[in-house]
């Protein structure tokens, strides 16, 4: 008997364990180290594999002898499978949190952009306590916010310009006055405000490389649209408040900070003349239930 053809009436459905083994050969770019990930022998983890293309009915991997890569319509797949995945996980949370009688949790992920102080703003604003909203916050690198998102780590992540890959949604929830922190003593310390112009020359510390962080791509863009190139250094300090990355470097950092002293003494806060504003963002998977998700955001949206 012939295996029934993909996209017709009545074709089998994809088994979600099969696109596990699959995710799992394009992360681990082959079938070697993804059958012991999966603890399971190579033989059925290829057979597994090779079942999934026929019920597809496209080929979803290259295979070579050094490594095994996803054809377009593989990586299309993964893509839609890694969102099934966060699907599937969030719904056996939520079942085992109602089952269990656990109280809901807007489990809230924030990269370091993004300040506690600012995440407690947002629920303030979203009067996350009059609705009933009980939230647990953790700042997360921008790296695993996606992977957190994904695997169901978390309901919501908030960031400043990462965009939505991945099938995940996207939505700008506040702007933030961009401002500039200073060492104390360095030159620019006692000026009143400072303009874009103004740093023209000052090295400044970021916390992402150019290319690999959309965050600093934003801050980079905004010294080209005033006018120059500028230099930028790779804050070795990851994960303490941005306000710190000035102290004892001689450098520059756009922060969000209050204007004024910071870090005890050992900077200072300037405002931007003319204001200029940077974006959060809220980042979530689609078609997944999260009541205190809904209403955080609708509170968000309600009060602009």
């Amino acid at each position: 008997m012939t295996e029934p053809e993909a996209g017709r009436g009545g074709g089998p459905s994809v088994d979600l364990r099969r696109l596990e083994h699959l995710i799992a050969v394009a992360e681990e770019a082959g079938f070697t180290r993804a059958a012991a990930r999966l603890h399971l022998s190579q033989q059925a983890l290829s057979t597994s594999v090779r079942t999934l293309e026929r019920q597809v009915g496209v080929r979803l991997l290259d295979r070579t002898h050094q490594q095994v890569t996803p054809t377009p319509a593989g990586q299309a797949l993964i893509d839609d499978a890694r969102l099934l995945r966060a699907q599937a996980r969030a719904a056996r949370e939520r079942a085992r949190r109602i089952g269990r009688g656990e109280q809901e949790r807007l489990r809230i992920a924030h990269t370091p952009a993004v300040t506690a102080e600012e995440v407690a703003e947002l629920l303030a604003r979203a009067r996350a306590e009059t609705h009933g909203i009980h939230a647990q916050a953790q700042q997360t690198f921008p790296g695993d916010l996606r992977e957190q998102l994904l695997a169901g780590g978390c309901d919501i992540g908030l960031t400043r310009a990462m965009p939505a890959t991945d099938g995940l949604t996207r939505v700008q929830v506040a702007s933030h006055r961009l401002r500039v922190a200073v060492p104390a003593g360095h030159p620019l310390a006692e000026r009143p405000h400072l303009s874009l112009d103004d740093l023209r020359g000052e090295r400044i510390m970021v916390w992402g490389h150019p290319g690999h962080s959309a965050y600093t791509d934003l801050l980079i863009g905004l010294c080209r649209q005033a006018g120059f190139e500028p230099e930028t250094e790779r804050n070795p300090v990851q994960g303490t408040p941005p306000v710190t990355a000035v102290i004892a470097t001689g450098h520059i950092a756009f922060v969000t900070a209050p204007p004024g002293p910071a870090a005890g003494g050992s900077a200072r806060v300037l405002d931007l003349e003319p204001p200029v504003l940077v974006p959060v963002h809220a980042l979530w998977v689609p078609h997944t239930t999260s009541p205190s998700r809904d209403t955080f955001l609708a509170g968000l949206a309600s009060r602009g």
